[in-house]
């Protein structure tokens, strides 16, 4: 029995060793936390989120080339990518724009003839250019023609395409051994539509691929490749039906047809019956001056019918004030000595001291006013719109971008001194200067970049001269966001501006 008792005190004895032990380590514990959290995790990292890279500083020597090209006459601009184009140094539209294509075109083009390659031309330079493209085009014999089968109007580069034919629709122009086609073709309203021929040129089929493809509502233009050949087809479509062409040649010849592609797409015209007059006469050493039509570039006019008479176009564009009283830019008015407006004389009140804006007066004229004019100068890449008078119809509504002293918008001839309105319907400025020569490709009038009188000029003009005009922002909860709403208001303002002759 003492030996048991002796065994059980001693377990005892060990199990308050234990105890105590455990309470000591559990209270190290409780102070330090160590048992009370656990092992803690490691605290996430926040990566810090990366700066927008810095826009891309302008190229000197790209802006310098530009400045030069944009203050030749647009008809030179125009006339110079034409001759790019038959240089071979140049691949897009001849809309008198410049940009990285025309810059790299004019860079090839010195880099090939031993010139330093600045994309600056200088006179010399552009002589030299018109000469070469001058010599090429005359050696393609390359005319510009009206097809009666179709109803377009197009070049066709008769020394390669000496052999002429009929074909349901249209006029198929071919290679003396068939290897370069060129057709044309049309369709009365109603028999086919865009979306079925743009469905048929893209259909998939064995040995052929679809390099490129574009659908508009009103055109599409599809280029394809088999093993031996290559293709161009455009259509455009308007009120006289659907209208276009297929250029089709042996890829083995497209070092020189590749060019004449451009060159033909460059002069089509779907429906030449709805183009003005051309504006100059034709010269012996430049390419023919064509008037405006929805094709790649303006193309020649047919003449008008034998006693009709040729509807007045927009000369520019007015905003009415209100008691007979028109506001425009100046400068839309330069070559117009007998302004008319509604089919009344109109007679020019007052110029600003800069020569940038006029004020008209004529009689007869429907009420207006200003819509709210904005004072703080347009930001670059802002979302704008212009309004331009048409000579029947409501005024066409173009969406605008803002950029350095001016906007990039699609406009045509008659926008000068048309009203720039950012989305709220704020009285931005006035077109200063329009597009001496239409730009139409397609039937799609592209981007390009127009002065404008900024809102301030404006609004002291007005000012000066006692017009009452709006002013300061609408209200948050009437601005608009879109182009209808923006534009609505203001319509009923916009007038044509048409010169008597």
């Amino acid at each position: 029995m003492t030996r048991i008792s002796n065994r059980m005190a001693a377990m005892t004895g060990r199990m308050n060793a234990f105890r105590t032990g455990l309470l000591a380590l559990l209270a190290a514990g409780l102070a330090t936390g160590a048992l009370a959290q656990g092992p803690v995790p490691p605290a996430p990292q926040v990566r810090p989120k990366p700066a927008a890279p810095a826009p891309p500083a302008p190229d000197p020597a790209f802006e310098a080339a530009r400045t030069a090209f944009e203050a030749l006459p647009e008809a030179e601009r125009q006339g110079l990518q034409d001759a790019l184009v038959w240089t071979g140094d140049y691949n897009g539209v001849t809309t008198g724009a410049f940009g990285k294509r025309s810059f790299e075109g004019i860079q090839t083009y010195q880099t090939r003839t031993g010139t330093a390659p600045t994309g600056l031309l200088t006179p010399p330079e552009r002589a030299a250019l018109k000469r070469a493209a001058e010599e090429a085009r005359r050696a393609a014999r390359f005319k510009v023609q009206p097809d009666p089968a179709s109803g377009v109007v197009v070049g066709v580069p008769e020394a390669l395409l000496p052999r002429k034919s009929a074909i349901p629709g249209g006029t198929r122009w071919q290679s003396a051994d068939g290897r370069v086609t060129l057709d044309t073709k049309s369709f009365s309203q109603g028999e086919t539509g865009l979306d079925a021929l743009f469905e048929r040129a893209t259909a998939a089929m064995p040995g052929r691929k679809v390099t490129y493809k574009l659908k508009k509502p009103d055109f599409i233009v599809i280029t394809a490749e088999t093993a031996g050949g290559r293709s161009y087809i455009r259509y455009a479509e308007g009120p006289q039906g659907i209208r276009g062409f297929t250029f089709a040649y042996d890829r083995a010849l497209a070092d020189t047809v590749d060019r004449l592609v451009i060159a033909v797409a460059n002069t089509f015209s779907p429906f030449p019956e709805a183009a003005p007059a051309a504006a100059a006469p034709a010269t012996a050493t430049g390419p023919t001056p064509r008037a405006p039509a929805p094709g790649m570039a303006p193309a020649p006019a047919l003449p008008p019918l034998p006693g009709a008479q040729a509807e007045a176009r927009p000369a520019a564009t007015g905003l009415l004030l209100g008691g007979g009283r028109v506001l425009t830019a100046a400068s839309a008015l330069e070559a117009c000595a007998a302004p008319r407006i509604g089919g009344a004389a109109a007679r020019i009140e007052r110029r600003d001291a800069a020569g940038s804006l006029a004020l008209l007066s004529a009689e007869g004229l429907p009420g207006g006013g200003a819509p709210p004019l904005r004072t703080e100068p347009v930001s670059e890449g802002e979302a704008l719109l212009v309004l331009g008078a048409q000579a029947k119809g409501r005024p066409s509504v173009a969406p605008a971008i803002g950029a350095a002293e001016g906007v990039n918008a699609p406009l045509q001839p008659g926008a000068g001194g048309a009203p720039v309105l950012d989305r709220s319907g704020r009285l931005a400025g006035l077109v200063a200067r329009f597009p001496a020569a239409p730009r139409l490709i397609a039937g799609v009038m592209p981007p390009t970049r127009y002065a404008v009188v900024p809102g301030k000029a404006v609004a002291d003009f007005l000012a000066e001269s006692g017009v009452p005009a709006g002013a300061g922002a609408r209200p948050a909860r009437d601005a608009a966001t879109t182009l209808g709403r923006a534009a609505a208001p203001v319509l009923g303002a916009v007038v044509a501006i048409t010169c008597a002759r």
